[in-house]
């Protein structure tokens, strides 16, 4: 298992963005500890505000955990009043903002500094996304949104949690450049191929066959995939069905990450999702979650890429390490990775995206990046 300074990213061991924590129909008022981006937290809905809170674990009386307690007759009667928690151990209250609002045994004013960090949270599309920044900034973007999470033709989706891979996510990411697997690892024969980096956002255009998700003699397979950020992946595909596949991947430890996968599909019959639009939906998730295994097989058993043998054709994996090192760098520091690689690039032998797809990209992009 590799580490951030391993791939010489940069001064920072987790990026900045928003990541994926939890599923929101998973978050109740019964608090969770939760353990990513290094540190453990604790995560609930409030009862008054019906908002999902989360906050460092630890409190600051003694250390105790939060989120990590069933026994105590605080977690017991329920440890959340309102929007704010109290600790199992001295049932001090913390409120949303993380400052402690009530020591029910003490008489005496309140510590200033008996308080928690609070984390920015938006609930987005069935996810609960959290803004990471170790400079302690405000978001850079709006994390992601797409439209026709609105619209009833689309059917929604339920998340495939992968859990844990040992593997960094600079090994993940690489595979946003990666034109030259396709056929071997997904049976695609691909038409077209090309990437694009432009601010925060790494895109790929694609065109081909695809053994998995398209049947022999089927109709091409066409797909545009955009990193939003470091972590979160979202690809609008064409094929069998219009579809936008999710996939979020959140540093755990360092060299450690954590994975969901999802499939929003449109139905077929011109209107609203029916029953059976939502059984194909889901058969059709299925095989894309297929398709991701073939690509997380080959990570989970793979030893770190730290200085690649790239060749030509291989795809812009050196421009995409340089966008990427963008995150784990302080935003003083973001132009001088972005003038390296900013533009659209493509594999030497491989033929750009039809111009009709680039004007589809440009139309979309940003409503879905700033929505």
């Amino acid at each position: 298992m590799a580490c951030s300074k391993d791939y010489n990213l940069g001064e920072f061991t987790f990026p900045r963005g928003w990541f994926m924590v939890a599923e929101s129909a998973k978050v109740t008022d019964k608090p969770q500890g939760v353990h990513f981006l290094g540190q453990e937290f604790a995560l609930y809905r409030g009862k008054d505000s019906g908002k999902v809170i989360l906050l460092d674990a630890y409190c600051p009386h003694m250390g105790t955990h939060l989120a990590r307690n069933s026994t105590s007759y605080v977690a017991q009667d329920g440890a959340v009043e309102g929007d704010s928690i109290r600790c199992p151990y001295h049932a001090w209250r913390f409120g949303p903002d993380g400052k402690c609002n009530h020591i029910p045994y003490s008489t005496g004013p309140i510590p200033p500094a008996a308080k928690v960090r609070s984390w920015p949270v938006v609930e987005s599309m069935g996810a609960v996304f959290v803004w990471h920044d170790p400079e302690g900034g405000e978001p850079e973007w709006d994390a992601p949104f797409l439209q026709e999470w609105n619209d009833p033709a689309w059917t929604h989706w339920t998340f495939d949690d992968l859990g844990k891979i040992d593997t960094h996510p600079q090994e993940i990411v690489d595979n946003i450049t990666d034109a030259a697997h396709f056929g071997p690892v997904h049976g695609s024969r691909t038409k077209f191929f090309e990437n694009e980096f432009r601010g925060h956002l790494a895109i790929q255009r694609m065109g081909g066959g695809h053994r998995t998700l398209v049947a022999q003699g089927g109709p091409m397979l066409v797909t545009e995939a955009v990193y939003h950020g470091p972590s979160i992946l979202i690809t609008r595909m064409s094929g069998l069905y219009d579809s936008y596949i999710f996939i979020a991947h959140t540093p755990v430890d360092d060299g450690s990450s954590y994975v969901w996968h999802a499939l929003l599909v449109k139905s077929t019959s011109g209107g609203a999702a029916t029953a059976a639009d939502h059984a194909a939906a889901r058969q059709y998730q299925d095989m894309a979650l297929a398709a991701f295994a073939q690509d997380f097989e080959v990570w989970k058993h793979k030893r770190p890429c730290i200085q690649g043998m790239f060749v030509q054709g291989d795809g812009a994996f050196r421009k995409q390490r340089t966008w990427y090192k963008q995150f784990y760098n302080p935003r003083a520091q973001k132009q001088e990775f972005l003038k390296q690689v900013e533009g659209i690039h493509v594999p030497r032998g491989m033929e750009p995206a039809p111009d009709a797809m680039r004007a589809q990209s440009e139309a979309s992009l940003p409503m879905v990046a700033n929505a």
